[in-house]
């Protein structure tokens, strides 16, 4: 069961207050558990962050990270922790995540009892990560809707080039001011929504782990990421105002989602082929000294791609297990310094995982999933109208990268997504 029931946030169409409740005794026979105390979502929740953090037992002296934007953008915490004795780390402008700054905000933490984290996504894994490695409490104040991974108890950190999910430390409050988020830059909003969208590709990538690997999936949790990602897609002409309600309804369903991830103490109901294509290209840039967009909106446009790749081949009726095809070399080449984590990565593979017979006797209920979830053109539209890019221009990837990401981010990860079956599949 969650460890503390978590309180009502700002909208009553999803009551937060229910989710303890709806998550005992879950009929997927695991137990469901979170550090989450509370999630404050509501207009001018900014001027009762000291009270919120004091309530819910947060320790009193907190390193405070932000970047200017951030900064800026919540201004009004600082006036609000009178009584906390507080250190500051502010960066300039803080966009990826690497492994120097974790190291750098846990050294700053030392003499701190928490972290607190103004603002979304990078400054957020950064300080989960961190608090985890250095035992602190972690809490988060959101400075816009613009990603997923508010109530995550992972955080995806670039470490000698290559991007990887670390278990790190979920939050003990989520606060956020719907005033600040219906503020915030439409692109940042519009990130949120791309990042919502991936959660299609995303259950059916774990649909197909289920029938093709028996892999644990939970419906519960499984429903409460869809019902998310489907009130988003019905709000997708309201993201870019600057509407509180619209603002807090979407932080809503993006902690939601995050509490699925913890639920599940994976990323399964987060996170699939669309993802990892996404961090295909964030390693990849990086790499050639480019900045990467916002993760949102590569993971929109990414799953646009990996909905018309799996409608492609739901177009057949019949699917068979064949040997793998794969050329290592070329594989290996692909990540080039990084060939050896990927080695081990699929060292042993994720393939040797399908259940014998599995392809040809599952692929109707896995092809009956993607015609469910994947219309792409319904999925561009509502995009479209959130502000998102559509294609890969709209986030300065070149088609030679995006073709050398179709092909090879399966093996990026150890884990069994439909796009990595169909690399040993045939269809008819």
């Amino acid at each position: 069961m969650l460890a503390v029931v978590i309180r009502l946030c700002y909208n009553d169409a999803v009551d937060i207050g229910k989710l303890a409740l709806r998550f005992q005794n879950c009929q997927c026979g695991r137990p469901h558990s979170s550090a989450v105390k509370a999630i404050h979502i509501f207009a001018g929740t900014v001027k009762n962050t000291g009270r919120i953090l004091n309530d819910n037992g947060f320790p009193k002296e907190i390193l405070l990270v932000a970047d200017e934007n951030t900064a800026g953008a919540a201004k009004g915490v600082f006036n609000a922790l009178d009584g906390f004795k507080i250190k500051e780390k502010i960066y300039k402008d803080m966009r990826e995540p690497f492994m120097e700054d974790v190291n750098e905000i846990a050294r700053l933490s030392q003499k701190c009892g928490g972290i607190l984290s103004v603002g979304s996504g990078t400054l957020n894994d950064i300080c989960r990560l961190a608090a985890f490695r250095a035992g602190k409490d972690f809490a988060i104040l959101a400075t816009a809707p613009s990603m997923d991974g508010f109530a995550s108890k992972d955080a995806p950190i670039i470490a000698n080039g290559f991007k990887f999910s670390y278990p790190a430390r979920q939050p003990s409050v989520i606060i956020g001011d719907t005033e600040i988020l219906a503020r915030a830059p439409a692109r940042l909003k519009s990130a949120g929504f791309g990042d919502m969208m991936g959660k299609y590709t995303a259950l059916v990538d774990w649909q197909a782990a289920r029938l093709l690997t028996g892999e644990y999936l939970c419906q519960n949790v499984y429903d409460m990421t869809f019902d998310a990602a489907d009130k988003i897609f019905h709000l997708a002409d309201k993201v870019t105002a600057e509407d509180p309600e619209t603002a807090g309804y979407i932080m809503e369903c993006l902690v939601l989602t995050g509490m699925g991830m913890a639920f599940t103490s994976n990323s399964r109901p987060a996170s699939g082929t669309e993802h990892i294509v996404s961090h295909f290209w964030d390693i990849t840039r990086i790499a050639a000294g480019e900045q990467p967009d916002f993760h949102g909106l590569q993971v929109g446009v990414a799953a646009l791609l990996v909905s018309r790749l799996y409608n492609e081949k739901s177009r057949f009726e019949r699917a068979f297990q064949v040997k793998e095809r794969t050329d290592w070399d070329e594989v290996y080449a692909a990540y080039g310094a990084m060939s050896g984590d990927i080695e081990k990565a699929n060292n042993p593979s994720v393939m040797d995982e399908i259940i014998p017979g599995a392809v040809e006797k599952r692929w109707p209920e896995i092809r009956g999933y993607i015609k469910k979830y994947l219309n792409t053109d319904a999925l561009t539209a509502a995009m479209v109208k959130a502000g998102c890019p559509v294609d890969i221009s709209g986030i300065g990837i070149a088609p030679e990268l995006c073709a050398a990401a179709m092909e090879y981010h399966p093996y990026m990860r150890r884990r069994m997504t439909l796009a990595r079956a169909l690399k040993a599949m045939e269809f008819a």
